[in-house]
């Protein structure tokens, strides 16, 4: 078995080696969306790895040009459906915020302030900042996100 430091939560997470890093992340009960199904596609995986980045396989061609789209992404970013753990003294840093799949899940917040970043599950970027009020005008860009989430499903 093979450990996996969570950060910033401080969990150790435990995996045979070959586990997908995504499916570590489930079996801890971690609510990661998964918007493309796994197929390296989108946002909703996105971790950052702090230490032991060697000890994961490499990066994929998929992953690359997906990693290129994401607000944000640097260096340490990997998309955990993605990578495997091959070895020991990973720390990883988990997303802060919410991916938004629809914007059903957001209308009984309108009016109300964001408890947290509500992030594009195909880009990450922030949509709705924490703090800020939930409009019924932001309701209309989530109607167009739904759809590109569809044709994103579609198409993996």
């Amino acid at each position: 078995m093979k450990r996996v430091e969570l950060q910033p939560v401080g969990t150790l997470m435990e995996v045979s080696t070959g586990t997908r890093l995504l499916d570590g992340l489930l079996s801890m009960k971690f609510e990661l969306d998964t918007a493309c199904g796994g197929k390296g596609l989108c946002a909703t995986c996105h971790v950052r790895v702090h230490q032991g980045g060697d000890e994961l396989t490499p990066r994929t061609p998929r992953e690359e040009r997906t990693l290129r789209l994401l607000d944000g992404a640097d260096g340490s970013s990997r998309l955990a459906c993605q990578c495997h753990v091959l070895g020991e003294g990973i720390v990883v840093e988990l997303p802060e915020g919410v991916f938004v799949q629809s914007a059903d899940a957001l209308v009984q917040l309108i009016g109300h302030k964001a408890d947290y970043d509500y992030l594009h599950p195909i880009t990450g970027k922030t949509l709705i900042g924490k703090g800020k009020i939930i409009t019924r005008t932001l309701m209309n860009l989530f109607v167009t996100l739904s759809e590109e989430l569809r044709k994103l499903r579609d198409e993996g």
